[in-house]
């Protein structure tokens, strides 16, 4: 059976995003070079599945391991390797899924990376931005991630019409294509309204998605990271700096100011509140900090 077989079900059945197909098909085809002892890019295309049993399975996570791979990303490619047996066995090419019983290696609780909102407020209303377009752009693409804890594949696909102004709302396709609906205030809006009229000058086309590049192109997710990677460079002792940390600080910011859990978990997308909760601890550890402060604490 092809892997295009396999992809068109990610895709259209399943509704995964192209960057998680991506990574699905890097992960299988690493395990393919695993059990046949080549390169990825040695290795023939067909492998017999059928032949695979739950030790092999094994002995390849212990290899992730000893490379140094996170846990994390070992049970992801765990989660690539039997999402496709249970693929295989749908369509009747294995009978049985080796993968079944095996279990990814433990994670021990990684509370996640945000930057504080001082922080943030000082590095987003400072002068490090210029006032030509892609300095309104990028200034614009910070505030967006941060305001609204959209994910970076989804500020890619924001397109002109998701914006309704007159709302003052974002409609935001997530994972598995399910869509929500954002709020925005006063403030962010007369800032797209800033960007659409400077973008106007300068791309001098009508485009479908709503953050391009000066050419007219959409923004890639690379572009995207070095963006905010380059501004949080002047946060030190930051350990993480991607898209991904303005989320986590939007999250953070939500609760500490009062927000309800669940109206978090509507706005960041999240299909269970188990992936919301985490942020109660990140806060609960804030708590911790401040109240060590206190001189009869210290003693």
């Amino acid at each position: 059976m092809s892997m295009d077989s396999f992809l068109s079900y990610l895709r259209y059945e399943k509704g995964y995003s192209d960057h998680t197909t991506e990574a699905y098909l890097r992960d299988l085809l690493q395990f393919k070079a695993f059990i046949a002892g080549k390169r990825v890019e040695d290795i023939p295309f067909a492998v017999d599945f059928c032949a695979i049993n739950p030790e092999q399975i094994r002995k390849w996570m212990m290899t992730l391991l000893d490379r140094k791979m996170t846990p994390s990303s070992i049970r992801r490619k765990l989660s690539a390797l039997k999402t496709y047996f249970r693929f295989l066995v749908k369509q009747g090419i294995v009978e049985k899924n080796p993968v079944q019983f095996v279990q990814g290696p433990k994670m021990g609780k990684m509370l996640p990376y945000f930057v504080k909102e001082k922080e943030l407020v000082r590095l987003l209303d400072g002068d490090g931005f210029q006032n030509d377009f892609e300095g309104v752009r990028d200034r614009l693409l910070l505030e967006l991630l941060y305001e609204t804890g959209i994910r970076r594949t989804e500020l890619i696909t924001l397109q002109q019409a998701d914006v309704d102004f007159d709302g003052m709302q974002l409609k935001v396709t997530g994972k598995r294509n399910k869509q929500r609906l954002i709020p925005f205030a006063e403030r962010l809006r007369d800032m797209m309204l800033e960007y659409m009229s400077i973008r106007k000058k300068t791309v001098g086309t009508d485009e479908a998605c709503f953050f391009v590049r000066k050419d007219g192109t959409p923004l890639s997710p690379f572009i995207i990271y070095r963006i905010v990677r380059r501004t949080l460079m002047a946060i030190p002792m930051l350990a993480k700096r991607s898209p991904h940390v303005l989320r986590h600080s939007f999250a953070t910011s939500m609760l500490n100011n009062g927000a309800e859990l669940n109206a978090v978990k509507e706005l960041l997308g999240h299909s269970s509140l188990a992936s919301t909760s985490i942020y109660t601890h990140v806060t609960f550890e804030e708590l911790k900090k401040v109240y060590h402060a206190h001189p009869r604490a210290k003693k």
